[in-house]
């Protein structure tokens, strides 16, 4: 294959390969299925497994597995073969439709914050037939949701889909309302563009830190960061590209909309973006896009790093969540319009998302929260960990208009009142953008800056289905009701203007200025850390949202609760643990033999030509203070390890956000400017600069 089109979704099970493989009727009833949200047949899962099959097998398969995405924040996968034995000792080979539908890992055995006991085993994976089935590395991989014997969801998929299904009901309510009867179903749509870096191999090896937690726990400052500002959509070196385009072809073969590359800001740093789809297979995109970036790096003798805070002193990586509403007849509801009613039309879902974002903006925050990004957000770097959106200049001044029912003067005066007088045009992208918003609005979607590199974009997907679906109920059951609409839908569109304009911020979101402003004058929350916004998790009006739409149960949530809680102590004391190893093993040992060397150095000087050696006995006197310093900042270290059991799990997490991470931070300091005045031949771990600079 020499082109792009003949290559692209090869590896995919597609509605052409289904169109083509399947008897017209089974294609029909799987359609009609799909389209009407209906569960399939027995007899028609069967055709459809068999066909599956005969494609998988002819591509070199000789395995299925359902492919689903647990709470570990990783997908899982486990591998049957298609064989069956026959009478006479042969085999054939054979996939049913109850394969298809419904498999049964071992529940227990997966993170499930207290759903299933560790003797409860039995749990299932259900067939997502809305998302393609592919091959990977020769293995049929079905996409599946996964939930417990009792029914309770134990994946990141369920609620995705159940999230779906709300805001689908609610909008398809709204557009009723303007007339649209055409519409059978409205869908969100993402396009997550995802961060990264790349490091050579050799040196991630040597590295602990990178092995055991993905960041580096020490390290010293190069001569050269950012600073110059060459880095950001500069050439991509020979290596990276080599890397870029194969990683393009393997995607492109998984259906996976590849578009953007470049080079990020930081040195070594790079994004993806692709083109945006419809949110569930968006996400099992993004899980396949973050795996398959780091089997193609291997290949090329590189790591890629998916930690949000890989390098001190320079960018993190984040995943912008690029998210839209879209009917199933293409019409993009955050579109901004040309006539009347189009606009009163996206003015309405435009205050509805501004509602949600505004009460619901804890949620966003946690859905966005893990020890990784905690280092992100906040830093000169990402949006800060308050939650505000930016619409630009021109919208802005429209609601402003709406609120004080003034005249909106851009090219000429116009009275703004919904669906009575002429509203103006304005065109898309009629003002700048905003890189320090947590969640700015970009022409016809709303991009959410907040989410890290390393996390699955479900979470903040099903956070905006459920808040704006929620919403948009209100406004419907409020609408639908009214003797009068359009007077209605004004006051409505206007009322909702006034009680959440405060979360509407279009200046500079790393300024110290608008933290005050924002916490102090407009109440809005500053969530600092993952300890700090997970309670909010389980605030009652939080739990009645999830509840109400049938998103989670009130025991998933708290359940999720408790995951997150263990996932962040977790996370911390592994990378505390690993400090203590490289200190101990490493670090001091490495101290020690230089020291030594300084003084036998000294010693020979003062012996044999009387001289005092200035610089031996400055740096011996130096690294010898720092070598206490260290020996004692690992101790305290260590007993803050030894401390930390809490029956309490979120106490036990702000205890390790309190103390065990302070302390973390502390034993670096000292290790950091130790590794300065040690020669490289003697320091244990590779630099900052080898790691940033390597590849070439």
């Amino acid at each position: 294959m020499n082109t792009v089109s003949e290559l692209f979704g090869t590896s995919v099970f597609n509605d052409s390969v289904m169109k083509e493989r399947l008897p017209k009727e089974t294609y029909k009833e799987f359609r009609k299925a799909l389209d009407e949200g209906k569960r399939l047949d027995i007899d028609t899962a069967n055709v459809i497994a068999n066909a599956m099959k005969d494609w998988a097998v002819e591509r070199g398969a000789t395995h299925f597995t359902h492919w689903f995405q647990p709470m570990t924040g990783v997908t899982a996968e486990k591998h049957d073969s298609f064989i069956s034995p026959n009478a006479d000792g042969s085999v054939i080979m054979e996939f049913s439709g109850k394969e298809l539908v419904r498999g049964e890992p071992d529940a227990s055995s997966f993170p499930s914050g207290g759903l299933r006991a560790t003797f409860e085993a039995r749990g299932y994976t259900a067939w997502d037939p809305t998302s393609y089935a592919f091959i990977k590395d020769g293995v049929l991989c079905i996409p599946t949701a996964f939930c417990s014997y009792g029914g309770e969801a134990l994946d990141k998929k369920t609620p995705l889909l159940r999230s779906m299904e709300a805001i689908n009901k609610e909008a398809l309510r709204i557009i009723r309302l303007f007339g649209n009867d055409t519409a059978k179903s409205v869908k969100t749509t993402v396009g997550p563009e995802q961060e990264y870096f790349l490091i050579p191999k050799e040196l991630f090896d040597r590295r602990k830190d990178l092995i055991f937690t993905g960041r580096t726990l020490f390290g010293a400052r190069p001569p050269k960061g950012q600073e110059m500002e060459d880095h950001y959509f500069g050439a991509i070196k020979p290596r990276v590209q080599a890397f870029m385009k194969e990683l393009n072809e393997e995607l492109w073969k998984l259906g996976v909309l590849a578009k953007t590359e470049h080079n990020e800001v930081a040195p070594a740093q790079h994004e993806l973006a692709p083109i945006f789809t419809t949110t569930n297979i968006a996400t099992d995109h993004n899980q396949l896009t973050m795996e398959i970036m780091q089997k193609v790096a291997k290949r090329h003798g590189m790591v890629c790093l998916l930690h949000e805070k890989p390098f001190a002193g320079v960018n993190g990586s984040g995943k912008h969540n690029n998210w839209s509403i879209s009917t199933d007849t293409g019409i993009n509801l955050l579109e901004p319009g040309e006539t009347p009613y189009d606009n009163a039309q996206f003015l309405l879902f435009l205050v509805a998302v501004i509602k949600a974002v505004d009460e619901y903006q804890d949620l966003l925050r946690i859905s966005a929260s893990c020890a990784g990004n905690d280092h992100r957000l906040g830093a000169n770097e990402a949006p800060p960990a308050v939650v505000s959106m930016f619409l630009g200049e021109e919208l802005t001044e429209i609601l402003e208009a709406i609120e004080t029912d003034a005249s909106y003067c851009k090219k000429e005066k116009v009275q703004m009142k919904i669906g009575v007088h002429v509203i103006p045009k304005f065109p898309k992208d009629t003002t700048d953008r905003n890189r320090t918003s947590p969640f700015a609005f970009t022409g016809n979607k709303f991009e959410f800056r907040m989410v890290g590199s390393s996390m699955s974009i479900a979470e903040a997907n099903v956070t905006l289905n459920t808040a704006v679906a929620k919403e948009l109920k209100e406004f419907a059951d409020e609408l639908e009701n009214a003797a009068d609409f359009t007077g209605a839908l004004h006051d409505l569109i206007k009322k909702t203007i006034i009680e959440h304009k405060r979360i509407i911020f279009n200046g500079n979101g790393y300024n110290d200025e608008w933290i005050k402003e924002a916490v102090e004058n407009r109440k809005l929350l500053n969530l600092k850390s993952t300890p700090e916004c997970l309670p909010y998790l389980i605030k009652d009006k939080n739990v009645a949202l999830f509840r109400d739409f049938k998103v989670f149960t009130e025991t998933e949530l708290k359940a999720r609760y408790e995951i997150m809680l263990e996932n962040y102590v977790k996370t911390i004391r592994i990378e505390a643990l690993t400090m203590v190893d490289m200190v101990n093993r490493d670090i001091l040992p490495a101290i020690s033999a230089f020291t030594k060397r300084l003084a036998d150095t000294a010693a020979a000087k003062k012996a044999v030509a009387n001289v005092e050696s200035c610089y031996e006995t400055s740096r011996l006197a130096e690294l010898s203070a720092l070598e206490s310093a260290i020996l004692n900042a690992v101790d305290v270290l260590d007993e803050s390890l030894t401390a930390a059991e809490e029956s309490d799990m979120q106490k036990e997490a702000e205890y390790y956000h309190d103390s065990v991470f302070v302390n973390m931070q502390s034993l670096r300091a000292v290790v950091d400017r130790a590794e300065t005045l040690t020669p490289s031949d003697v320091w244990p771990f590779p630099s900052y600069g080898e790691l940033l600079f390597g590849v070439r």
